[in-house]
C-alpha cells in the first residue's frame, strides 16, 4: 500500500539486506510484518526486537530525534517507551536512515482490551502530566522538534479549511461537514496559547496506547516527538470512550478553553486525514471519521 508520491519501496528482502550490511548477528532471525502506519512500517525480528523503517525522506527525520530523546526521557515516565537498540544508516538496499528498538508486548487500547476506562483515561493523563513535567533539556521548538501540533491553530487555518473545502466533494462522505468547521472557526475566536513550552508527544491514539491486563502499558510511536504548547496533546481523547475523556479531562484540571482549543486540533487532524488518505489509505480514513463523529456526538450534549 503507497499512500505518498515520494514513497520508498520495502518489503521481507529490503529487510533482510539491511541486516547482513549493518547487522548481521540479527540477519537469522525470524522476520513478519508487524503493522504499519502513515509514516512508517514496521517488521519483528525475532521475538525481542521491532525494525521501524519510514516511509518517505521527511518520516526519515524522526529516526535521529527518537535515538536522541527516548533515553533520556524513558527516566521520567511512569510507563515504557520504546527503546531504541540500533540506528540503520543509509545503503543501497534503502536509502533513508531506519531504526531498532525493544520488542514491547500489548494489545492496542480498545473495548477487547481496556477493563475500567475511568481509570485509563486517569492513567493516561498522569503520564501526560510526568511528559509534559520533564526539563526541557536544551531543547527548543526549532527544526526536528517543531511540528505545527505544538502552535497556534490560526497558522493551520488555511489549510485546514482547503481540507474542509476537499471534503465537501468527496463522494460517498456521510459527516456534517459545516458543523464541524463551525467549532473549528469558533476555536479559532479563543485566546491564543500561552505559558511554558513543553515536550508533547504529538499522537497519542490508541494505537499507540498498549494495554497489558487491561490496564495502559507503554506508549509508543514517538514520531510526532516536539516541544510547544500542550493543546493539541489532548485532541486525541475523542477517540476514548467518554468515560475515559472525562476522567483524563478532570484529571489534568483543563479548563474550558483548552478543551475547546483541544477540541479543534482534533477535528484539524481528522479533517485532513480524511481529506489526504481518502483513495489510499480506507482504515486511518476510517479512525479519522470515528474521532469526527464522537465530536459530533459529544458536541450536540451540550
Amino acid at each position: 500500500m503507497t499512500l505518498h508520491e515520494n514513497e520508498i519501496r520495502v518489503d521481507e528482502t529490503v529487510v533482510r539486506s539491511l541486516l547482513r550490511e549493518q547487522q548481521p548477528e540479527w540477519s537469522a532471525l525470524p522476520v513478519s510484518p508487524a503493522g504499519e502506519g502513515t509514516d512508517n512500517r514496521m517488521y519483528r525480528l525475532g521475538d525481542q526486537l521491532l525494525m521501524r523503517l519510514p516511509r518517505t525522506p521527511d518520516n526519515a527525520k524522526a529516526v535521529r530525534k527518537e535515538q536522541t530523546w527516548l533515553p533520556r526521557l524513558a527516566p521520567h515516565l511512569p510507563c515504557r517507551i520504546p527503546e531504541p537498540v540500533h540506528a540503520g544508516t543509509p545503503s543501497s538496499a534503502f536509502p533513508l536512515a531506519w531504526s531498532v528498538y525493544r520488542w514491547i508486548d500489548g494489545d492496542e487500547a480498545g473495548l477487547g482490551s481496556v477493563t475500567d476506562w475511568p481509570a485509563f483515561g486517569a492513567d493516561l493523563a498522569a503520564i501526560v502530566q510526568s511528559l509534559h513535567s520533564i526539563p526541557l533539556m536544551g531543547a527548543t521548538r526549532q527544526g526536528e522538534l517543531s511540528w505545527y501540533r505544538g502552535g497556534g491553530l490560526r497558522a493551520c487555518d488555511r489549510w485546514i479549511s482547503e481540507c474542509f473545502d476537499n471534503c465537501r466533494t468527496l463522494e460517498g462522505l456521510d459527516l456534517d461537514i459545516a458543523h464541524l468547521r463551525h467549532l473549528w472557526q469558533g476555536a479559532l475566536a479563543l485566546p491564543e496559547p500561552s505559558g511554558h513550552q513543553v515536550w508533547l508527544h504529538g499522537d497519542l491514539k490508541p494505537s499507540n496506547l498498549l494495554v497489558q491486563r487491561g490496564k495502559l502499558h507503554a506508549v509508543i510511536d514517538f514520531g510526532a516527538l516536539s516541544v510547544g504548547f500542550p493543546d493539541a496533546e489532548h485532541s486525541t481523547l475523542w477517540d476514548l470512550p467518554p468515560a475515559a475523556r472525562q476522567a483524563y479531562r478532570d484529571a489534568m484540571s483543563l479548563d474550558d478553553v483548552t478543551w475547546m482549543r483541544a477540541r479543534a486540533w482534533a477535528i484539524a487532524v481528522g479533517v485532513s486525514g480524511v481529506s489526504y488518505y481518502w483513495s489510499t489509505y480506507p482504515a486511518f480514513v476510517d479512525e479519522c471519521l470515528s474521532r469526527l463523529r464522537a465530536i459530533l456526538e459529544a458536541a450536540g450534549e451540550r
